[in-house]
């Protein structure tokens, strides 16, 4: 019976298509789309559901600490001799994650129908990067398949390591942000009002301060849902601009020229992009093959043109270090540091001594912003708390005023 399967492919003219196509399994699939002229990315057999719609709820993400653990478990059982069969199925055994197991084990039975094991993992590019999928090829063709699971455990150790750290530090400002903001609004609209019904019975004419602070409690109390509706909307709508290559452009560039973090956002993106790069080339991927790579996984649009523009150069027979050196993405010791490493045939390592040194210059930038968040959100909520407190008593301080005047 033809199941249907959805596939991306790139055409003779090199454009990424997709589209669904019936077949009676995966391996049929693929040769009727070789039969069209296609170079097949993906296949994926699309799952029933409600008016053709793939429904898959409550699946349980895998993490990228989950595809680290997978490779170097995956590596230690080549290594120790065991078939890539029999090592995926103990995987798929032994994985918590049960996403990931199921995605193990359709990669089993690919490699048992005859498919390489670069083709199998390819089909599940949800869970696996390009990156991934890539070193395997590589590892594959070199014989070294169990050293690049290892590079690859490395690196994606290595990312894990970096976001924990980044996370970590960010925890208790974002934490006490949160806690700022939910006093600050119990108190407009559960403490203000108290005071509303005391001015109301002094009579006279209110401060300016405490008649901002009533106004804005009162819009709070009677337009709640404006409040969640438009941060809702906002949010929808920098989330539908950001699916756009012109605002993933313009958000990316944002980030880039935020005051402190945009230094900060610059150096975690040149530490991604010498990681990533430096992993491909020890692993034996082409240089323009990696390029296309690392600019399709930077995480910045203003980095990924860079690096386009730069594999463009090398095409035309210039060296990596010359147009990266005309971006301003790429500090000057970068540059420097991979020309040296292109003239003596150790680019790997320096890419991977760059990207230690700025990966470390990430860390201690976050600790130090830690540090400098934590005493100015305190001064900011003090100073908007302390202001709402006189607000509320500036009306009886005018009244005793006018009392002992009186």
């Amino acid at each position: 019976m033809a199941v249907s399967y959805a596939y991306k492919a790139k055409d003779r003219s090199g454009q990424i298509v997709s589209g669904n196509i019936e077949g009676d399994n995966t391996t049929a699939v693929v040769t009727k789309l070789r039969q069209m002229g296609y170079t097949v990315l993906n296949v994926n057999e699309k799952a029933a559901g409600v008016g053709g719609i793939n429904i898959q709820l409550f699946k349980k993400k895998v993490k990228l600490k989950d595809v680290a653990i997978f490779s170097r478990q995956f590596a230690t059982m080549i290594n120790s001799g065991l078939s890539l069969t029999k090592s995926l199925n103990i995987l798929a055994e032994q994985t918590e994650n049960p996403t990931l197991a199921e995605v193990i084990t359709g990669i089993q039975k690919d490699v048992e129908a005859g498919q390489t094991l670069s083709d199998a993992i390819g089909r599940h590019d949800q869970v696996f990067s390009s990156l991934f999928i890539n070193m395997v090829k590589a590892g594959e063709t070199g014989g070294v398949l169990d050293d690049v699971l290892v590079r690859v455990a490395e690196h994606h150790e290595g990312e894990v390591t970096l976001k924990a750290k980044i996370k970590s530090a960010m925890t208790y400002p974002v934490v006490m942000f949160i806690m700022s903001m939910l006093i600050l609004f119990a108190m407009l609209t559960f403490v203000v009002p108290v005071f509303v019904g005391m001015f109301a019975s002094l009579g006279g004419d209110l401060p300016l301060p405490t008649k901002v602070l009533v106004a804005l409690s009162g819009f709070i109390r009677g337009f709640w849902y404006l409040l969640i509706a438009g941060v809702m909307g906002l949010r929808y709508a920098i989330k539908t601009y950001k699916k756009t290559t012109q605002g993933r452009m313009t958000i990316d560039k944002l980030k880039l020229r935020l005051p402190v973090f945009g230094n900060l956002n610059s150096k975690l993106a040149i530490a991604r992009f010498t990681r990533t790069f430096g992993t491909l080339v020890t692993s034996g991927v082409p240089i323009l093959q990696a390029l296309e790579i690392v600019s399709a996984t930077s995480g910045n649009e203003v980095v990924s043109k860079a690096i386009k523009a730069t594999r463009v150069s090398i095409k035309e027979g210039e060296t990596i270090a010359k147009p990266l050196a005309q971006s301003p993405i790429f500090p000057p010791m970068v540059v420097q540091m991979i020309s040296v490493g292109e003239e003596t045939g150790a680019l790997d390592t320096m890419l991977q001594k760059i990207a230690d040194f700025y990966e470390e210059e990430v860390a201690t930038m976050v600790e130090g912003l830690t540090a400098l968040i934590e005493p100015l959100m305190i001064a900011v909520m003090g100073t908007i708390i302390g202001g709402i407190i006189i607000s509320l008593y500036l009306p009886m301080f005018k009244l005793i005023t006018l009392l002992q005047s009186g």
